[in-house]
């Protein structure tokens, strides 16, 4: 009678532990107790995204006493948007379709509270035909 190969299993490959599996302390500790050799190496800030070296500027940042902020729109100028949306016959929501911008934006540079983006108060600038840059502030813009 012959013997059948149903009952037999051949393994081809055995898993070895994977990369998390074999760095765990218990990995470890166990290879040590086998008498294997391990060797361990701390990395310098591993797993912290740091791609750049610490500067030494904590020295200078404390004695630093000036508040730093960013720059505002002035309220002259936000007074001359006013004025000049205005003179135009046009709301805050009107002068935003008309330079592609959401309504906040203008009601924030009328108000003093936006930070100056040179695109932006030139599109304010084209629309209601006044000048918002340099010194002659609330001036006709000068069309070339």
């Amino acid at each position: 009678m012959a013997e059948s190969d149903w009952d037999t299993v051949t393994v081809l490959r055995k898993k070895g532990p994977s990369a998390a599996q074999a760095k765990s302390k218990q990995a470890i500790l166990a290879a040590q107790r086998r008498g294997e050799d391990v060797e361990t190496s701390k990395k310098w800030a591993a797993g912290q995204n740091k791609q750049h070296f610490i500067t030494k500027n904590t020295a200078k940042l404390d004695r630093e006493t000036e508040e730093l902020h960013h720059d505002r729109v002035s309220l002259e100028v936000g007074k001359v948007i006013q004025q000049g949306r205005q003179s135009k016959g046009l709301t805050q929501k009107d002068l935003a379709t008309k330079i592609n911008e959401k309504p906040q934006v203008i009601a924030d540079y009328e108000s003093g509270r936006a930070i100056p983006n040179n695109q932006v108060m030139g599109k304010i600038e084209r629309a209601i035909g006044l000048k918002l840059r340099g010194k002659d502030i609330g001036k006709p813009l000068e069309t070339g």
